[in-house]
Parts: C-alpha cells; sequence; structure tokens
C-alpha cells in the first residue's frame, strides 16, 4: 500500500510518461502546466525528460506564480498565453484536481489558482489531469468546497446570490496571513457547499452569470484524459 502523497506522484510521473510515449508530450510543443501538489511532480518529470534530452524546445505557460517559479528552478521556458510564440492556444495541458466526478467533470482550485488554470485548460487542444484516488467522486457539491473567484467590491451581493442558489459560503481565510486570500489575481475566493449533490455542468454557467464573478471553479467544458493512482500502486487512465 501506498500513501496519498507517493500516490500523487505515481500519478504525475505515469501520466507524463505514457503522452511521452503516445507522442501526446513531444519536442517544440506548447504545454500548459498546472498548479498544486500533484500537478508539481509532473513539472519535475517534464524537466527531466528535457535535462535528458528526450524532450527539447518546450514552451510552458504555467497556471501560477508557485508553478513559474518552479519552471524557473527547472529550467523550464516559461511564457503567456499572450506571447507569438504561444499564439493563444496549447497542444496540451496537464494539472491536478480537487475532484474528478462522473464523465471526469471537475472541482478545481484549492490552491486558489482556478482562474489561470481555466485559462490555460480551455485554451489547450488536450488536457490531462492526475490525482490520487482520494479525488475521484460520484458527485460534487457536498464535500470538497467549489471555490469562486470574485471581486473584493462585489463580495456581499455575489454571496447573497449564491446563497439563493443553496450554497453554504465561506470567504477563504489566509494561512500564515490576516484576512482573507487574494489570488494571483488581486481577487477573493469563496468557498461554497451545498447540502445535496449538484447540476456542476449547469452550475458552472449559472454562477459565473453573477455580476461579480471572475470564475467558478467546476471545469465541465472539456473533458479530460485523468490518471488516478491507487493505494495498490496501480495507476487508472479515465478518458
Amino acid at each position: 500500500m501506498i500513501s496519498k502523497d507517493e500516490q500523487k506522484v505515481l500519478a504525475a510521473r505515469t501520466a507524463v510518461d505514457v503522452l511521452v510515449k503516445k507522442g501526446r508530450i513531444f519536442s517544440g510543443m506548447k504545454i500548459g502546466l498546472g498548479t498544486g501538489s500533484t500537478a508539481m511532480p509532473a513539472v519535475k518529470r517534464i524537466a527531466e525528460l528535457i535535462a535528458d534530452g528526450t524532450l527539447s524546445g518546450i514552451k510552458a505557460v504555467a497556471t501560477s506564480f508557485q508553478t513559474t517559479l518552479a519552471c524557473e528552478e527547472f529550467g523550464i521556458p516559461v511564457y503567456t498565453m499572450n506571447d507569438k510564440v504561444i499564439g493563444g492556444t496549447l497542444d496540451l495541458a496537464i494539472d491536478g484536481a480537487d475532484e474528478i466526478g462522473k464523465g471526469n467533470s471537475l472541482i478545481k482550485g484549492g490552491g486558489a489558482a482556478l482562474l489561470r488554470e481555466k485559462i490555460v485548460a480551455y485554451n489547450s487542444k488536450a488536457f490531462v489531469v492526475v490525482a490520487d484516488e482520494s479525488k475521484a467522486v460520484e458527485n460534487h457539491g457536498t464535500k470538497f468546497p467549489l471555490p469562486v473567484e470574485i471581486i473584493a467590491e462585489a463580495r456581499v451581493p455575489v454571496v447573497q446570490k449564491l446563497e439563493k442558489l443553496g450554497a453554504k459560503c465561506v470567504l477563504r481565510e489566509g494561512v500564515k496571513k490576516a484576512g482573507p486570500v487574494i489570488t494571483d489575481n488581486g481577487n477573493m475566493i469563496i468557498d461554497c457547499t451545498w447540502e445535496n449533490p449538484v447540476d456542476a455542468a449547469k452550475l458552472e454557467d449559472t454562477i459565473n452569470d453573477i455580476t461579480g464573478v471572475v470564475e467558478c471553479g467546476f471545469f465541465t467544458k472539456i473533458r479530460p484524459t485523468a490518471f488516478i493512482a491507487h493505494s495498490d500502486g496501480s495507476v487508472e487512465e479515465r478518458s
């Protein structure tokens, strides 16, 4: 049996190696690199393959300051979606997930990077998520809180509208920082849970239509390939 942390590393490294073998990660590609404890081992594995000559000419777009710093440390060139060499579209993005539901619908944003993660994922030709087995769920809404990134000035009216949708709302507070979490984009995060499971695809649109909401953490408009590691050391590939 392997631990949750070991599962994260196994899922990430297996995904990268399988994608290289299948030609989905290749030299010269434009790749989106995600944020968090499961995405980081994938970033590190790509760096190893660059270092040993398996990959070259990789052009990365990072989804957070954390990932940008990691790429700088590992020697992976980082660009933005707006750079001409990227042209607004990526060949593939690889990231973690906080929940993976039926049909590979996702909740993301536990690390408060959901906006940039969604910009990268939704503008990629292919999307891959890596996770430990605890992230696989039957439905969304009742367990891991849905992050909603909001404009600070709209906090009260946004919370009122989320509550009308049945959500219990909590302003995310900082750790080792007094006051609320401030995202890389200068916004706040409202974490939402419901008493009963919700329709993620429907709520993604409904929540994003609320004035003052920047983005929510449901990812339902692109179906990823998921690599899920289990405690017995196996890795499930789910499309």
